[in-house]
């Protein structure tokens, strides 16, 4: 079995966990409020900021021109297409200059960013691992709701955009670049990799349940007679 065969499987609780995830849900029949998508188009505009840049290191580290042609290809993929269509739906949604000056990211979006960025120390592999769940869970999203009529032309366009085909080519290239690069790996090097998927799976599930429910940075109080 492959290395993304294996690691899809055995990480496909944590997939089905976003694919159940009431943001995503709701997102296919309409219903997501659209304050908490707002809040997530600012997060994941803050995200891709990094992805791409994280992408830019997997350009750096690759051992080839070729592999860093494509790698820095997809960093503009990033830039390009993702960040255009985040700068529709802020006008869609209203965001203005003064709420992005006062911007912060979440506290999972930035666990997870610094996860990106603490993989990317090691090799090409050790990039592509950490940032290839982003890839192929939106695309297996987007393939999921191909169908959904959610009513609303803000979440129509996004589930068009994963499940696209040019998306999953970019998809398909990089499993397959995935699975070469883990192909020949003894077993504890495997297991590292495996493991920066994982974490990665497990922060896209956070990053639904952070914008569900508009994550910040206070913290909770509590009876302290109770403790």
């Amino acid at each position: 079995m492959s290395f993304c065969k294996e690691v899809r499987e055995e990480c496909n609780e944590l997939w089905q966990a976003s694919f159940d995830h009431p943001f995503v849900k709701g997102i296919a029949d309409g219903t997501l409020a659209l304050d908490r998508f707002r809040f997530y188009v600012m997060q994941d505009a803050y995200y891709l900021t990094h992805f791409a840049k994280v992408q830019a290191i997997g350009a750096v580290k690759a051992g080839d021109l070729e592999t860093t042609k494509r790698f820095a290809h997809h960093a503009e993929q990033t830039c390009a297409a993702e960040m255009a269509l985040h700068e529709s739906f802020m006008k869609l949604l209203g965001v203005t200059k003064e709420d992005w000056a006062a911007f912060e990211p979440s506290p999972s979006a930035y666990a997870y960013v610094s996860h990106m960025y603490r993989s990317a120390e090691g090799d090409l592999a050790d990039v592509l691992a950490a940032i290839l769940p982003c890839y192929w869970l939106y695309y297996e999203i987007g393939e999921n709701l191909k169908n959904a009529k959610p009513g609303h032309p803000i979440y129509k366009r996004w589930i068009e955009t994963y499940g696209s085909e040019w998306f999953g080519e970019l998809v398909a290239e990089q499993i397959e670049r995935m699975d070469k690069l883990a192909e020949e790996l003894p077993q504890a090097r495997r297991r590292e990799l495996k493991s920066h998927f994982r974490r990665s799976s497990y922060y896209e599930w956070n990053f639904w349940e952070q914008a569900w429910k508009k994550e910040t940075w206070s913290v909770e109080t509590f009876d302290k007679a109770g403790v």
